[in-house]
């Protein structure tokens, strides 16, 4: 499939699954070699789920399908601009490249303001909105060092 192809795939989930009552206006595919690997959209609403997000389920769906964490050969395709947590997937899951329709402006637009999380994430852990505390450092090392100790850990 050409990239148009794959976009319009993801822009056609949008609108079917939103349609459909599953959530928000989001679709999302991951290809690789430019065959459709998974599928996802928004199931925020549906599942009562915050996480949800339609790059997000593409990317679980596309690691169940393809039997690993790693997607670094595969490319996503959203109908949207990618959230701050959405991108994070993305890099977390080692996607090589990013294709989206609608920007962050468009989505905040109608309603989906991503703009306050943007600003938030830079921000030192003091200042942030929700009060964060560290509690309990010394106990919570030990799993890092036992961790660091592992000899058979998978890295990722």
């Amino acid at each position: 499939m050409t990239p148009e192809e794959l976009m319009r795939r993801a822009i056609a989930l949008s609108m079917e699954k939103m349609q459909a009552g599953s959530g928000g206006p989001f679709g999302a595919v991951i290809a690789r070699g430019g065959e459709i690997v998974a599928e996802g959209w928004n199931q925020v609403t549906s599942t009562n789920d915050p996480t949800a997000h339609a790059e997000v389920t593409a990317i679980r769906r596309a690691c169940t399908a393809l039997g690993r964490f790693d997607l670094s050969d595969c490319e996503i395709y959203t109908s949207c601009e990618p959230c701050p947590m959405c991108l994070a997937a993305v890099y977390w899951a080692r996607l090589r490249r990013i294709h989206y329709g609608n920007d962050r402006q468009a989505a905040a637009a109608i309603g989906f303001d991503d703009e306050f999380l943007y600003q938030e994430v830079p921000k030192p852990v003091a200042e942030r909105s929700i009060p964060t505390a560290r509690l309990l450092a010394q106990e919570a090392q030990t799993a890092f060092d036992a961790w660091a100790a592992k000899p058979d850990k998978v890295p990722y």
